[in-house]
């Protein structure tokens, strides 16, 4: 396990220092100054030349960029512009909410995409597997931000089952928390699930094929053990894979749906600092989007090693 991360530290420091590169520049490409937007449209010029001085903004660009990756390092993820307050402490305050939505879409993604994925890749059924295939079809058919309109309207609106807007933090009343967090979570879990159905499906279809499944078939194993015990034991890893890469974009979904059930978690954050022109802000939310996908992807490692003994995290 230890030759493993140390084999895969050099890539992922060469990751994270070109997306700091990326982070830092493409804030300042976008129009808009952020000492004009702290100033006012009615400030002078020498007014914001003087928030831009006192924000380190009239700085060569290669100096400001090595003094933010210097205090990243130590620590210090620099001080909001807008919001006046330290990056780290915004970041806090909101991450509970993202957190929250993106375990329990997670959830939904594995279930939905699993479930529709055994359906549709075995061969036990041909009516589940058409099923299946319909129902795959619609749901990469309806984006997040549908889905959770169309939720919105059924479980919100028409049936009044579920709140649609607002929160409230699990660790303060886990009962109300949760029926907030239902639809926001399913709409963003099923967005992502498709993805992980369709692979593990074509997985299941293609390994039917494979001589150690004739082997089997040959002994007098039922469909169904073969089905779950072989083709799908052996068919894991790929949805494992798929599921990897989708919790990582679990985080940049939450975006939109955080904005559609008015919750107050990163997406809203990242949305409000975009506007304003928070560089110090936006460039700390996308490197700790890249990490997360970092960190997901080494997860997603270790798990196939465990699934798939063909795989060797030391080799």
């Amino acid at each position: 396990m230890l030759r493993f991360f140390l084999r895969k530290l050099p890539s992922i420091i060469l990751v994270l220092f070109a997306t700091s590169v990326i982070a830092f520049l493409l804030p300042r490409f976008a129009p808009g100054d952020p000492a004009q937007t702290i100033a006012g449209s009615d400030a002078t010029p020498e007014q914001v030349e003087t928030i831009r001085q006192a924000l380190g903004l009239d700085q060569p660009l290669i100096v400001q960029y090595f003094t933010w990756l210097g205090g990243v390092l130590r620590g210090d993820l620099g001080m909001s512009y807008i919001f006046n307050r330290p990056v780290g402490d915004l970041i806090v305050a909101r991450l509970e909410s993202t957190i929250e939505l993106a375990l329990l879409a997670s959830l939904f993604m594995i279930a939905i995409g699993l479930g529709l994925g055994i359906l549709g890749g075995s061969a036990i059924s041909r009516f589940a597997r058409v099923a299946a295939d319909i129902t795959n079809t619609l749901f990469i058919a309806t984006p997040a931000f549908l889905a959770g309109l169309l939720l919105i309207v059924l479980f919100g609106v028409t049936w009044r089952l579920l709140p649609v807007s607002g929160e409230v933090p699990l660790t303060e009343n886990p009962g109300i928390g949760i029926q907030y967090l239902l639809l926001p979570a399913f709409a963003l879990g099923l967005a992502q699930a498709p993805a992980i159905s369709r692979l593990l499906q074509t997985t299941m279809r293609a390994t039917y094929g494979e001589e150690f499944v004739d082997l089997a078939r040959a002994k007098g194993a039922s469909p169904k053990r073969i089905t779950y015990r072989h083709v799908l034991r052996t068919s894991l890893g790929a949805a494992v894979v798929a599921i990897g890469i989708r919790v990582g974009e679990l985080f940049g979904g939450a975006i939109i749906i955080e904005a559609i059930f008015a919750r107050n978690g990163l997406g809203q954050l990242a949305v409000q600092a975009v506007n304003s022109r928070d560089y110090q802000l936006v460039q700390i939310l996308i490197m700790g989007a890249v990490l997360i996908a970092v960190l997901s992807q080494l997860v997603t490692e270790v798990i196939l090693a465990g699934l798939d003994p063909r795989v060797r995290l030391d080799s």
